[in-house]
């Protein structure tokens, strides 16, 4: 018979056992050069730590399970029985991203890989059902199933990816995007703004054939650049001048030259881009395909990457009725999008019934408010904030003083309301994917990085999305759906996205 000695001396056993393996299985986390690898090291984690049991488990107070489990059994039996009308009166009750709260972030956060198996079981059977009732002969006829897949795909939104600002950093998207490319999950609708506007116009511009390989650092790299003579002639070693030209024919070189209509027309990709004003009165713009179909790409992406203090404004260019290029809105210029509108999720919820959205963050201002549970010491997550706070209201009170004394110094009244802008604005999306922290710097931001930074800025851009990856497919399931479903009963016309001619 053991005695307490023995028990105790086993049970710390079986614990630094378990804490070995664990950190084992850590390590082949951060070694992982694939998503397979990281999922293998992400499983076998969860398997060491018990979060395994705890997806099979349905019990949980994150949300009901209950409701999810009758809802589902329900669907399986009138699939079972074939009763189409059952199942469009199901699917009526509740096809949205929340039923029961299985939408919840909380649910995400336990386990390494994934979530409850129940939450992934029932969207696999709501996707599952639509495919089925789309392709039924059965008594359901076809105005009635295209007035229930309208109105699921009103009520349910879709998902948009949204690519911050962030200089040399933003090419951390580029493995965003690479890894949502490989893993079939690229959202349909993309913003940009700054250097997210490059990586946005490459997708926006390219078939999906035609993508692959773009995102390496040999592809995205500047192919020459004079940085000694730059940096010789620059006012401060933190804001080179830049060679605009270099800059443009680096743009020109990676995205085709295109209107918004006509990538649209290549790719199906609803590209939007942010550009700011150059003049105190103006509103910031989002240029796409319906709100400007005939400015260039190009000119769209020059105009948001035009840094204020490294590029001078610039015009943006249209193709006219003539087909020849011209000045778009003439007395107007345009700088970096990410001072007004970094993450217009707003604009896109207007245009496309936009309501979940994907953020890939690398602004060095928005990690403040982004990524605040990212700082080791949580009294210093609080200081942060409140700097951020105080801040803000310090900036809002000058701006009242330049808007109503400063029209003498045009430039101290843009920089004030610039940064008001940049303090108020939203960052954070439904999902948002961050770089480790310690990453951007930004003092760096404006520097061209050697080929094997390039290279692991992107490969951050990797890693950082696997973790939310069956997140990602999970919460994007039915609206991918309904994505597929609805061309076959409405048709796609020439120019419009299924969102603006739909619902």
């Amino acid at each position: 018979m053991l005695t307490i000695e023995k028990k105790h001396d086993l049970r710390q056993d079986e614990h630094n056992t378990q804490r070995r393996v664990k950190t084992l299985d850590k390590r082949a986390l951060d070694a992982a050069r694939t998503y397979a690898e990281w999922k293998q090291a992400a499983l076998a984690h969860d398997e060491a730590s018990g979060m395994a049991q705890w997806r099979e488990t349905e019990q949980s107070r994150i949300y009901d399970f209950a409701t999810i489990r009758a809802r589902l059994e329900q669907l399986r039996s009138y699939r079972a029985a074939r009763d189409d009308q059952a199942l469009v009166y199901a699917l009526e009750e509740g096809i949205h991203g929340n039923m029961a709260g299985m939408g919840k972030p909380e649910l995400y956060l336990r386990s390494k890989f994934g979530t409850k198996r129940l939450v992934t079981e029932y969207i696999e059977a709501l996707s599952e059902t639509l495919e089925y009732l789309a392709d039924s002969d059965g008594p359901v006829g076809h105005a009635e199933k295209a007035d229930l897949f309208r109105r699921a795909s009103t009520c349910f939104g879709r998902s948009a990816l949204l690519l911050s600002g962030g200089g040399i950093f933003g090419n951390f998207h580029a493995g965003v995007v690479k890894t949502l490319l490989e893993q079939q999950l690229l959202p349909k609708i993309i913003s940009g703004s700054s250097a997210g506007s490059l990586i946005a116009g490459i997708v926006g511009t390219h078939s999906s054939a035609a993508l692959q390989g773009l995102f390496t650092a040999q592809h995205l790299q500047i192919e020459t650049r004079r940085e000694e003579q730059m940096l010789a002639n620059s006012p401060s070693r933190f804001f080179p001048r830049f060679d605009r030209g270099e800059v443009a024919r680096h743009i020109d070189r990676l995205i085709p030259d295109l209107t918004f209509a006509e990538a649209f027309e290549l790719t199906g990709i609803c590209l939007n881009i942010s550009v700011s004003p150059s003049e105190v009165h103006q509103k910031s713009r989002l240029l796409n395909a319906v709100t400007s179909p005939h400015v260039y790409v190009r000119s769209a992406v020059m105009a948001s990457c035009s840094v204020p203090g490294v590029f001078p404004p610039t015009m943006l260019m249209a193709k006219n009725h003539r087909g020849q290029p011209q000045a778009y809105l003439p007395g107007r210029r345009w700088f970096d999008g990410s001072l007004s509108d970094d993450i217009p999720a707003q604009r896109l919820g207007r245009l496309y019934g936009v309501n979940h959205y994907i953020v890939s963050q690398v602004n060095p201002f928005a990690l403040i408010k982004a990524q605040p549970e990212a700082v080791p010491f949580a009294p210093a997550s609080e200081v942060l904030q409140f700097w951020h706070r105080s801040a803000l209201t310090a900036a809002r009170g000058w701006q009242n003083i330049a808007n109503r004394y400063g029209r003498r110094w045009p430039d101290a009244n843009f920089a004030i309301n610039s940064l008001v802008s940049v303090f108020a604005q939203e960052y954070r999306g439904d999902i948002n994917i961050l770089p480790p922290v310690g990453m951007v710097k930004p003092w760096r931001g404006m520097k061209r990085p050697s080929e094997p930074q390039l290279m692991a800025i992107i490969a951050a851009g990797e890693r950082a999305t696997w973790p939310k990856i069956e997140r990602i497919r999970n919460c994007t399931l039915i609206g991918r759906t309904l994505d597929r479903i609805l061309p076959r009963f409405f048709g796609q016309p020439q120019g419009l996205r299924p969102a603006v001619e739909l619902p």
